[in-house]
């Protein structure tokens, strides 16, 4: 679906990453969401890359990337671990600095990449997410019932494993198809795309892990960086669905004023799939908060 930008594999410490680039500019750097892929940009990025280099990946356990063995810690799919995997793609391609733009799990992979590497991080757009340890501490019984991901995925193995592999493509639809705008809202190409990515040996594993490091070692670092009050220097946007559950749970803009210097925000008429339910208002938040030199927004 992306066929527009080529495709680069990037090799990290044996992992391989599939990456793709293209556009002319400042380099942007976009990472997606669970369960889905690169593939989920594939509205917005004819738009942004008129105006910006972007340079789009798959996380490692997601997509055509590689899915490595899981570990007792959860380290290898701890955020700071992928948050590396990112600088080392960002570098392959030959830019030291660069914008971000993430959605769900790769917001999350985009701050920690923005803590640990402020040098690198020039500006960064988070969609539909507060932060990881805001919404474990403040979970309540919407927000339990409607991300049952969040908990099942964290439950010792093997069992979620073995239930996600026994129909991958029924977890992929399950998950995405209970969402504010239901399975219409995608393009039968992109939604085949994470069905196909879904059923690849070693999927199950690496999204459990993902889900198991947020839960534990993804924390310790957060509280690290509370403890030591250490706070985003960069410029950050954040956006998120009017329909969806993030906002209806936290108070999205507050939550990341307590772990960012620079933040302004706002909701888009949508739900949580924000590249794929509104495209034109995403590439438009985009191309006004990455362009500007400004630091005022409303």
């Amino acid at each position: 679906m992306l066929s527009a930008f080529p495709s680069h594999p990037v090799q990290r410490n044996g992992v391989t990453l599939h990456t793709r680039i293209g556009g002319e500019g400042p380099a942007l750097l976009l990472l997606h969401g669970h369960p889905q892929s690169m593939a989920m940009w594939h509205r917005v990025a004819p738009a942004l890359a008129r105006h910006f280099t972007l340079v789009l990946m798959d996380l490692r356990g997601y997509g055509d990337s590689a899915r490595p063995s899981a570990d007792a810690a959860h380290l290898n799919y701890s955020k700071r671990e992928m948050a590396l995997d990112a600088l080392a793609v960002m570098a392959h391609h030959g830019f030291a600095h660069f914008d971000v733009l993430a959605h769900d799990r790769g917001a999350r992979v985009a701050h920690r990449l923005a803590a640990d590497h402020p040098a690198a991080v020039r500006r960064l757009m988070l969609l539909d997410i507060a932060p990881t340890l805001a919404m474990y501490a403040q979970t309540g019984e919407a927000f339990a019932r409607a991300y049952w991901h969040w908990f099942f995925l964290i439950q010792p193995s093997p069992l979620p494993e073995a239930l996600i592999d026994a129909d991958p493509a029924r977890y992929v639809r399950s998950v995405m198809g209970s969402r504010h705008a239901g399975l219409g809202a995608f393009d039968p190409g992109a939604l085949a795309e994470y069905e196909r990515c879904a059923v690849q040996p070693g999927t199950a594993v690496a999204i459990c892990e993902d889900y198991r490091a947020s839960a534990s070692v993804d924390l310790d670092h957060d509280r690290a960086d509370i403890a030591a009050d250490r706070r985003l220097p960069q410029p950050l946007r954040v956006l998120w669905g009017e329909h969806a559950t993030v906002a209806r749970c936290f108070d999205v803009l507050a939550l990341w004023r307590e772990r960012a210097a620079n933040v302004t925000g706002r909701s888009l008429p949508c739900g949580h799939y924000m590249a794929e339910e509104a495209p034109e208002q995403l590439s438009a938040e985009a191309l006004s908060f990455f362009q500007s030199d400004s630091k005022e927004q409303p």
